[in-house]
């Protein structure tokens, strides 16, 4: 019981609740507690959330993504947590909605950032096989994009040229499509001997079966009829060395230009080659960075746009997401919600007792208030008093040391208009007198007793 007793005392701090009130108001000990284990939940739902994005959009490591889901879990807690402390209860109808409604605001947009992982994850499989489809897609889209672009516009055409040169090389230049005239030259000259040769052989067995026999006359011999057969056997002998002749040019002909031909396309071969080398070479680097990002997109961006495509195409699909999520989001603002409800209800023990000593700790203070406030007056007056003493003190010795420089300048005054004392006339010397005569010196003596009382102690001026 003690162990259960702390674990609702622990939930209901966690709720809001404040301990000192919950001894006095133990009835409320389970309604907080019932808070705080629903904080918990949503807290435990955004762990999980953190870390299915971390490891759907970043590819973090699973034992690493759960610890700073942890971390994410602690802050949805304390955001809800402060949205619940800072809801008291209150009468009035207009300031619970006036607090209400930003708050559930905010814990509704939590609750979308907490519920979107969370649906992603559960229909993964099905985004998986749409995002799939989607790679594949972008893929052919940039591949004619890079067909369609200016660097690689000639390309099939290079292709084809440097297919045609390969042909011309490997024939000798047979295959070169400019020398179908001389190929068609060559080719009726080769016809025309064959022709005068095939006149020839049959003129020549005439002639041979005249002289046999075995045909024509059928008399054996050289006769006019064998005479005349071969007249025209040899008159077509030099028709067919005139062929022969004709041939022998145009094959000779077409030699030069099958070879200059071939010439001209391995030369040009290695130009287009290397040219067709480097374009191809640049367009398989264009795709194949591209297929590696397009293989590797598979964040919540991208994931997002393949469950809305999914929904777009499957009602059944499109309401599950609407349910699943709206379930995640409600869970997020169970606990706001549920404290704007008890707001809306009579206030019970726990609100009436935190509104008296609420009220008793301002009580409290304003006391202390003025209890400092009057201390530091009467601080401030001995203060006063004190300086104010130090200035008459000040005052009093400034006025004895005027008063007493004021009868020293009269005094002085009044010495300056004394008359002078007679000076004595100085002592005349006797003549024989001798030194040690007393007489100046007694006069001297009497001189300086006239002169002594009128230097009183009275009339010195202070140093």
């Amino acid at each position: 019981m003690a162990g259960r007793r702390r674990l609702q005392d622990r939930l209901a701090v966690l709720g809001g609740a404040r301990p000192d009130l919950l001894e006095a108001a133990p009835g409320a000990r389970p309604r907080f507690a019932a808070l705080g284990g629903v904080l918990l939940s949503t807290g435990g739902l955004a762990v999980a959330s953190a870390a299915f994005a971390l490891h759907m959009a970043l590819g973090v490591w699973w034992p690493f993504a759960l610890v700073l889901g942890l971390g994410w879990g602690a802050v949805v807690v304390n955001l809800d947590r402060m949205l619940l402390v800072g809801m008291a209860h209150d009468a009035s109808l207009k300031r619970n909605l006036a607090l209400a409604v930003p708050r559930v605001g905010l814990a509704l947009v939590l609750g979308v950032v907490v519920a979107t992982p969370l649906t992603l994850q559960v229909f993964h499989k099905e985004i998986d096989a749409e995002i799939t489809v989607m790679q594949a897609e972008a893929a052919d889209a940039y591949r004619q994009s890079l067909e369609a672009d200016a660097r690689f516009a000639g390309l099939d055409e290079l292709q084809q040229r440097v297919t045609q040169e390969q042909d011309v090389v490997a024939t000798g230049g047979q295959a070169d499509p400019a020398l179908a005239a001389v190929q068609t030259e060559l080719t009726a000259r080769q016809q025309a001997y064959d022709a005068a040769l095939a006149t020839q052989r049959d003129l020549e067995a005439r002639a041979q079966c005249e002289l046999d026999g075995t045909c024509g006359t059928g008399e054996a011999g050289t006769g006019t009829a064998y005479v005349q057969a071969r007249a025209a056997a040899d008159a077509q002998a030099a028709v067919v060395a005139s062929a022969r002749a004709e041939l022998d040019d145009a094959t000779a002909a077409a030699a030069d230009a099958e070879s200059r031909s071939a010439d001209l396309a391995a030369a040009a071969l290695a130009t287009d080659s290397a040219e067709l080398n480097r374009l191809t070479a640049e367009l398989d680097r264009l795709q194949a960075a591209f297929d590696a990002t397009n293989e590797g997109s598979g964040g919540i961006l991208l994931r997002l746009e393949a469950l809305d495509r999914l929904s777009d195409r499957n009602a059944t699909l499109a309401a599950a997401k609407f349910m699943l999520s709206l379930l995640f989001m409600c869970v997020e603002i169970l606990p706001v919600l549920m404290k704007v409800l008890l707001n809306f209800g009579p206030p019970t023990a726990y609100d009436r007792l935190a509104a008296l000593r609420d009220g008793g700790d301002v009580e409290i203070e304003q006391l202390q208030q003025q209890s400092r406030r009057t201390v530091a007056e009467a601080k401030e007056e001995l203060l006063v008093m004190a300086e104010q003493e130090r200035l008459d003190r000040q005052k009093a010795a400034i006025r004895t040391r005027h008063l007493a420089a004021m009868a020293q300048a009269q005094a002085d005054a009044e010495e300056a208009a004394r008359p002078p004392a007679p000076r004595p006339a100085p002592p005349v010397e006797e003549p024989g007198r001798p030194l040690w005569d007393t007489g100046p010196i007694r006069l001297a003596r009497s001189a300086a007793r006239t002169i002594r009382p009128s230097r009183r102690p009275g009339n010195r001026v202070p140093a």
